[in-house]
C-alpha cells in the first residue's frame, strides 16, 4: 500500500499480526462491488491479495488484476493467490496511467479497499488517480471503495504529531509526517464529480475497531500497529530518537483506547465507503 519508492515496511507476516482485521471487515463494501461471474475487476491497493482473491471466485469467468507498490505484498500475492483468472502487479497506484493493461477503458469494475488514504496523500496527484480509475473503466463502469474517512484514528494522529514535536520537530513538519488522507463525504463526492463521475453513493461509518492482541515479537497490539502502519512518523526523527517517540505515542494512547471491563484495545476507525458509475 505505499505509493512511492521509499522504503517498503510491509510484509504479510507483519500485516496480519497487527491488522489481520482489515480484510476481514469487508462485507459492505464487497456487497457494493456486487461482483458478477464475468466480471473484469481491477484491484487498487491489494496488499497481499486475500482480499482480491476473494473478488476472483466470484468472477469466476471473468479477470481480476491487483496492483500494489509493495514489492513484499507483491511478491506473496503472485506466490499464494495467483490462479488463471488472477494476477498481480508491483505498481505505483498513484501513477496507473504507467500500467497499460490498467488504464485500457476494459474493466467492468475498479475496487479498492483500505488502501486510498494511503495512495491519495500526496495533494498533487489525488484527482490524476480518479482520472485513471475512470479511464480504466468502461462506459458505466463503477468505481467501488473503502477507505479512511475524516476523523479515522484521530487520537493516533494528534499523539503522533505532539510527540514529533517534542522530539524537536516543528509544527508543520510533524503534520508533513502524517502518511494519510482521510477526506470528508463532501470532499470525495466533489472530486468524484469534478473528474466526471456520477456519484451514487457516499457514507461514512464510525466503527471503532477491536485491535489484535499483543505479541513478543512487537507486531502485534497497539505497539505493533503503531511501528507498521505509523513507520513514517517515526523516520521523521533521527533513528535514536524513535522508541521514545513510539514510547511516548504508546504511553498517552494507553487509557484512551483500552476498556476498563476486559482491557481490550480500540482504536477509532472511521470509514468511507463510495460507489461512483462512469457516465
Amino acid at each position: 500500500m505505499t505509493t512511492s519508492a521509499k522504503k517498503d515496511h510491509w510484509s504479510a507476516a507483519k500485516y496480519d499480526s497487527a491488522a489481520s482485521f482489515v480484510p476481514k471487515l469487508t462485507s459492505t463494501v464487497v456487497s457494493y462491488l456486487d461482483v458478477q461471474a464475468k466480471d473484469r475487476v481491477l484491484d487498487i491497493g491489494c496488499g497481499d491479495g486475500q482480499l482480491t482473491a476473494q473478488i476472483a471466485q466470484s468472477a469466476s469467468s471473468g479477470e481480476v488484476l491487483g496492483l500494489d507498490a509493495s514489492q513484499s505484498f507483491i511478491s506473496t500475492a503472485q506466490e499464494k493467490h495467483t490462479t488463471r483468472s488472477c494476477a498481480f502487479k508491483l505498481q505505483n497506484c498513484t501513477k496507473l496511467a504507467e500500467c497499460k493493461e490498467a488504464v485500457d477503458g476494459g474493466w467492468d469494475k475498479v475496487f479498492s479497499n483500505a488502501a486510498l488514504h494511503w495512495i491519495l496523500r500526496n495533494p498533487k496527484t489525488r484527482q490524476e488517480v480518479f482520472r485513471n480509475a475512470q479511464q480504466a473503466l468502461k462506459s458505466g463502469g463503477k468505481l467501488v471503495f473503502e477507505m479512511g474517512g475524516k476523523g479515522n484514528v484521530a487520537e493516533i494522529q494528534a499523539a503522533f504529531t505532539a510527540a514529533l514535536i517534542h522530539a524537536g520537530l516543528s509544527v508543520d513538519d510533524a503534520r508533513a509526517a502524517n502518511p494519510w488522507f482521510f477526506p470528508s463525504v463532501d470532499w470525495m463526492t466533489q472530486t468524484l464529480s469534478e473528474v466526471g463521475f456520477e456519484v451514487e453513493k457516499c457514507e461514512y461509518e464510525y466503527r471503532p475497531t477491536k485491535l489484535n492482541p499483543e505479541n513478543d515479537e512487537k507486531t502485534g497490539g497497539l505497539e505493533g500497529w503503531l511501528r507498521l502502519m505509523g513507520a513514517q512518523f517515526l523516520e521523521a526523527v533521527e533513528e535514536r530518537k524513535r522508541e521514545g517517540v513510539l514510547r511516548e505515542v504508546c504511553d498517552v494512547l494507553e487509557t484512551v483506547v483500552t476498556r476498563e471491563e476486559d482491557g481490550s484495545k480500540w482504536i477509532g476507525y472511521v470509514r468511507l465507503r463510495a460507489i461512483a458509475r462512469k457516465k
